[in-house]
């Protein structure tokens, strides 16, 4: 299990790369796994890793699981490889943006 002070930094990571709230998730999700024909059930969209940010930022920082450190770990590092501060995304650079979105972070959120 991870310290006192490094779980607060990693919550603290967590938070400031996850900039979409939980509804704007959910809806992404949903939005994102939908196709012409059929929507999944909103308990069942998008990738595991997107659904277990949405589970994660519904949670206190005391019911965190070893499992939820680790996904939030790979959130904070794929944000951070993906995100580009000083070049935020063109409209064209789509498949970038979705991907990041699918973790919880939009890239043209000011």
């Amino acid at each position: 299990m991870t310290d006192s002070l490094e779980l607060d930094a990693l919550w603290e990571n967590f938070h400031r790369a996850v900039n979409m709230t939980s509804q704007e998730l959910a809806a992404w999700l949903r939005v994102s796994d939908a196709s012409e024909e059929t929507e999944p059930l909103p308990d069942h969209a998008g990738t595991p890793t997107g659904q277990h940010v949405l589970a994660i930022l519904q949670k206190r920082r005391t019911d965190l699981t070893d499992d939820d450190i680790e996904v939030m770990y790979e959130v904070v590092d794929t944000v951070a490889e993906q995100a580009d501060v000083e070049n935020e995304p063109e409209a064209e650079d789509s498949r970038r943006r979705h991907l990041l979105m699918s973790l919880g972070h939009d890239p043209l959120k000011p």
